[in-house]
């Protein structure tokens, strides 16, 4: 059985406005995908400044999102960094009961919604040159449910159990595995 992702719980405002930065995001998502990262490294893969970059992961780790891998340097200059959990929650009731921490969960929310769109727009730009065996599986729906709060938090919980029973079967190096983005969403509809 698949070991448990590490988990960042966040409660402060602070780290939720800094991690709410695209470049950030990314960053971070990057880290999490490809492992432990120079800035050069993640340079390029972002297509952003190497300065820029840097001040960015200073961010990160300011609010330990991220942190150095200096076992991977090959000499004192060669900066490496890794993520330092695999995951990153926060709760979004208690964030209603502060001000500050609800506009700043709001904050992020928008900005992972973003890159949420960013990488759905990216695969529907790249889907005609993908082999058909790996288009066939792709999914995209919505539905309208009639639920009460409760069924919600169950149909929550389902679908956490579902992801992490598919999260605990992937293997990047099994043959012919790649990678696959799951997204979901529930909530009331607020019409």
């Amino acid at each position: 059985m698949a070991e448990q992702p590490t988990t960042l719980h966040l409660t402060d405002p602070g780290a939720m406005r800094a991690l709410a930065h695209p470049t950030r995001l990314r960053l971070l998502g990057e880290l999490r995908r490809r492992g432990p990262q120079t800035v050069g490294m993640l340079s390029d893969v972002l297509d952003e400044a190497v300065g820029s970059v840097s001040y960015h992961l200073r961010r990160l780790a300011e609010h330990g999102f991220v942190t150095e891998a200096p076992e991977r340097a090959r000499d004192r200059r060669e900066r490496w960094w890794r993520a330092a959990h695999e995951r990153t929650s926060w709760n979004l009731v208690e964030a209603l009961e502060d001000p500050e921490r609800q506009a700043a969960s709001t904050l992020l929310r928008r900005a992972v919604l973003e890159r949420y769109v960013e990488r759905l727009r990216a695969y529907l730009d790249a889907e005609a040159t993908l082999e058909p065996r790996w288009v066939r599986g792709t999914a995209s729906s919505d539905s309208w449910l009639h639920l009460t709060s409760d069924e919600l938090v169950e149909l929550r919980a389902d679908l956490e159990a579902l992801a992490e029973r598919w999260r605990a079967r992937s293997d990047p190096d099994r043959p012919d595995a790649g990678t696959v983005t799951l997204m979901y969403h529930a909530f009331r509809d607020p019409r």
